[in-house]
Parts: C-alpha cells; sequence; structure tokens
C-alpha cells in the first residue's frame, strides 16, 4: 500500500491556501483606483517526471514501513502553483468633476517618476504640487512624452490660479489656449512582463528584455477615474468554492493519515 496520495492532497490544499490569498488582495482592493485583479494559476502533475527533480520537493519513493520518510513515487500527481497573472479588462469610469482627474479607456499607462525610477499606473488621480508639477496622489511626478531623461519631462503649471487646465482624449494638457505637455501614455511590448509593485503602479520584471513603448488605441477622460475591475460578486463567490476544496483537502489529508495509522499498527498486529 503507498501512501503518495497524501501529498496530492497536500499539495492541492497548498494551492487553495494561495488562491484564497489571491482573492482576499482583490476584495481588500476592490474601491482603489485603477487597480487590477489578479487570478492564480496552477498546473496537475500526472508524473513527478514532468518536471526537473532539483524542482520537486516532495519525497519520490514508493511508501513502506521501513522507509516511510523516503518517499517518491514516478507515478505521483500533484498540484504545482505557477504563479499570478493579472486581468487587465477595462474598469468602470467614474466621474468626479475634478479637473485633475483622468481616466484611461483602452490599452496605456501613465508613466510616472519615482524614486525607484520610471513605473506606470491606471491610477489618474492627480494633482498639483508646491512646485507646482503634477503629480500622482503619492507625489510622484507625471511625465509628458519624449525619449528625454525623466527629470525633464515633468510637466508644469506656470499659473495655478489663472486659466482652466484642459485634458484631452490624446493626452494633451493645455492652460488655456497654451499646450504645456503631453501625458506619456505607454505599455510594454510583452504585457506578460507587467510586475506589481503596489499603490497600482508597475514596473518591469526582472530579466525580462522588452521595451516601454507608446501606447495606441486609447482615450483619456478628464474629470473620471477608472474604478478597480474587481468584481465582488464573482470574488465572494470564488472564496466559497475555494473554501470548500480546502475542507475538502483536508478531509482527505485525514483519511490518509488514518490510512497510514493503520497499516503500521493495526495490520503487523493482524499477521
Amino acid at each position: 500500500m503507498s501512501t503518495k496520495g497524501i501529498y496530492t492532497a497536500v499539495s492541492g490544499a497548498m494551492a487553495q491556501s494561495l488562491k484564497m490569498d489571491t482573492i482576499a488582495n482583490n476584495m481588500a482592493n476592490v474601491n482603489t483606483t485603477g487597480f487590477k485583479k489578479d487570478q492564480q494559476v496552477f498546473k496537475e502533475y500526472l508524473t513527478a517526471y514532468e518536471k526537473d527533480p532539483s524542482a520537486i520537493t516532495v519525497p519520490r519513493v514508493t511508501a513502506s514501513i521501513e522507509s516511510f520518510y523516503d518517499l517518491g513515487a514516478g507515478d505521483r500527481g500533484y498540484v504545482d502553483a505557477t504563479g499570478t497573472y493579472t486581468d487587465f479588462s477595462q474598469g468602470a469610469l467614474k466621474p468626479t468633476g475634478n479637473q485633475m482627474d483622468v481616466a484611461l479607456e483602452g490599452q496605456g499607462f501613465l508613466e510616472i517618476s519615482t524614486p525607484q525610477g520610471s513605473r506606470m499606473t491606471r491610477n489618474g488621480a492627480l494633482k498639483i504640487d508646491g512646485q507646482g508639477r503634477i503629480v500622482t496622489t503619492e507625489g510622484f511626478p507625471v511625465l509628458s512624452e519624449g525619449n528625454a531623461p525623466p527629470e525633464n519631462r515633468m510637466i508644469a503649471i506656470t499659473n495655478q490660479n489663472g486659466s482652466q487646465v484642459n485634458i484631452t482624449e490624446d493626452g494633451s494638457i493645455f492652460q488655456g489656449n497654451e499646450q504645456i505637455g503631453k501625458l506619456a501614455v505607454v505599455t510594454l511590448d510583452n504585457t506578460a512582463a507587467f510586475h506589481k509593485v503596489g499603490h497600482s503602479q508597475y514596473t518591469i520584471k526582472p530579466n525580462m528584455n522588452v521595451q516601454i513603448i507608446p501606447a495606441t488605441n486609447f482615450k483619456l477622460h478628464q474629470g473620471f477615474l477608472e474604478a478597480s475591475n474587481v468584481n465582488i460578486i464573482k470574488e465572494m463567490t470564488d472564496m466559497i468554492q475555494t473554501t470548500r476544496a480546502f475542507e475538502n483537502t483536508q478531509k482527505a489529508i485525514k483519511t490518509y493519515d488514518e490510512m497510514a495509522n493503520k497499516l503500521v499498527n493495526e495490520i503487523p498486529v493482524l499477521r
């Protein structure tokens, strides 16, 4: 008799735990401007030989009384967490009436300058800082399009008490009749390279050979903000299903444990 099935159950429980963490993070950001929900990705390995042996952390021999802690069946199946992917589908546009708020419809991200370098964001809740620069709510300058260094692409309002600021659909910024800049709306040539860094900001994943490029097929809406694309009803439904799946794997683990106990303590007595 083999107890290798307990590792399948344990891997399933770990997978459901990771999925629950992702769901919880989505629900916590249901009201975060520009937030994009994540989904956990899993792969089922039907044999240990589908994966490099060095990457397998559970034992890999057939169970026995003599070597209970040296398991490692090659025909074992288990669940492997391969990470998360971000759903970049459009969030609803919510009117705010604030002339400095902009919502992106379609592709693209606003490029901003941070102490860690250029970042990208869909959060268009902007303001004017004490130096007259257009910045995010965290105080990071929003950049104008171009190839110059970030410090030369910051957008400043020359007279904060003067004319109305207008932002067109293509990102051009006008103060009165004068154009003072054009928002850099960018993306990556490989969307799989986006890496979340918090506060609805993105950077490029390490060791990814990709380029930041100008976005196309987008519109900017002044006086609006893009809401999170999290559907709270769906997330709650997924949470219930995940909880039930986790409970079932716990029952499976308990069953295998009882089987192992009988194998060790009862069957030898019958012999």
